[in-house]
């Protein structure tokens, strides 16, 4: 398996070595939590029989419910308290993102419950709450134009996000793409445009249903703050998880899905391309070694311990939530009704060799996974990724680039 520079060096450890080995010497009842946190299983893990579609249903919806109460509670007792606030976007968000990249994205692959019906009415339900593109177009366009020959072509609308949304293109460097993506998610205008994009593409071609859903729950909502005068708890408590920090956590996740094709590619088909297009994005680094001197061993514990808590844990849970971390896995089996063990099903798939597939790859860490796929689109051909052909190819409307 191929490990991509993960950008982070800890004491005393090899390059080679695989950061998530290096976390054995940690006390047992810790591995499964780190399984967990990081995304990568030891080799010959168990899987976690409860980890189920309904289980990962289920604890979206009440990490959204936990996450509105808990910043309800703090706008009403104040002080101290508030904390609450921005502890409870937090636990919104992270619902909402599970149920945005692993529920709604499975629905639209009818492989949520794997029942059409149910699946839908789920997936109509997400989007209503959400406000984001339409089941039904996402679940169209999704399955033909980024898992199908189109994948990573200006037909897909992963690139056209990159081109049009966050205004990337070939022979931009690294830094001109960090500065450009740091400013828009710092920009009010780029989280206006991206909101009207929103509730454009949830609107434009909606199911009746659909519609109703977000009238009723929207309009509930409105009447009862309007009854009440709670317009603080509304528009603090649940629409600042709901717009901006939904979205940055959005635009962070999608300069990781893929990585751009190299120019020099001759063969655009089969197993062995589109394989080479994702990796996944393991959360953590590597743990010391008990070979350091005691004050050492001590001083680097405290810092990986302080990184692991402080760096990647808000990567994990805010950005890289659900089954993000292992995608490439996804892209090789869309259709597994395994898929809500993700973590332990990539790993045991790793272990037989990915039969018929190129070996797994992998990055260490948001930024790095992020340089990974900056690197490749600086380096990918310009006349295949201009801009100016899109509309030779796609008949998608601009304001859609925004959905991920």
């Amino acid at each position: 398996m191929a490990a991509i520079d993960s950008g982070y060096r800890t004491e005393g450890i090899a390059d080679h070595m695989d950061p998530r080995e290096t976390m054995r010497a940690l006390p047992r009842f810790v591995q499964y939590p780190l399984t967990i946190f990081t995304g990568k299983a030891l080799p010959g893990q168990n899987a976690l029989s409860w980890w189920t579609p309904g289980f990962h249903l289920l604890t979206a919806v009440v990490s959204m419910l936990c996450g509105v109460v808990a910043g309800c509670a703090g706008l009403a007792l104040g002080g101290v308290r508030l904390l609450l606030v921005p502890a409870g976007w937090a636990v919104t968000l992270h619902g909402m993102r599970n149920l945005r990249m692993m529920v709604y994205h499975q629905c639209s692959h009818r492989n949520m419950y794997r029942r059409r019906r149910l699946d839908a009415a789920i997936g109509r339900a997400t989007s209503g709450l959400l406000i984001i593109q339409n089941f039904e177009r996402y679940s169209r366009e999704h399955v033909s134009d980024h898992h199908a020959a189109h994948h990573m072509t200006l037909r897909d609308p992963t690139v056209q996000a990159f081109l049009i949304s966050l205004d990337l293109h070939p022979g931009m460097n690294r830094r001109q793409m960090w500065r450009r993506v740091l400013g828009k998610i710092l920009s009010p205008w780029f989280h206006l445009n991206f909101a009207v994009a929103r509730a454009r593409s949830f609107w434009s071609g909606s199911a009746r249903s659909e519609k109703a859903v977000c009238v009723l729950l929207y309009g509930t909502a409105v009447a009862a703050t309007v009854a009440t005068g709670t317009w603080a708890q509304l528009l603090i408590v649940w629409f600042v998880p709901l717009v901006p920090l939904f979205q940055v956590s959005n635009t962070l996740r999608l300069c990781v899905k893929h990585t751009f094709p190299a120019p020099d590619l001759t063969v655009r088909r089969g197993k062995e391309y589109f394989g080479g297009l994702t990796n996944a994005i393991f959360i953590g680094e590597a743990a010391p070694t008990s070979a350091l001197p005691p004050v050492r061993r001590a001083a680097a514990w405290a810092r990986w311990s302080l990184r692991m808590l402080f760096v990647h844990a808000p990567t994990r849970y805010l950005v890289l939530t659900g089954d993000t971390v292992v995608h490439d896995f996804h892209h090789r089996y869309p259709s597994t009704p395994r898929w809500a063990n993700y973590i332990f099903e990539r790993q045991a798939d790793l272990e037989k060799g990915s039969p018929g597939w190129p070996a797994y790859k992998q990055a260490w860490g948001l930024v790095p996974a992020i340089n990974l796929v900056f690197d490749s689109l600086s380096a990918a051909d310009p006349e295949e990724f201009n801009v100016a052909r899109l509309r030779e190819v796609s008949k998608r409307e601009l304001f859609a680039a925004f959905d991920d």
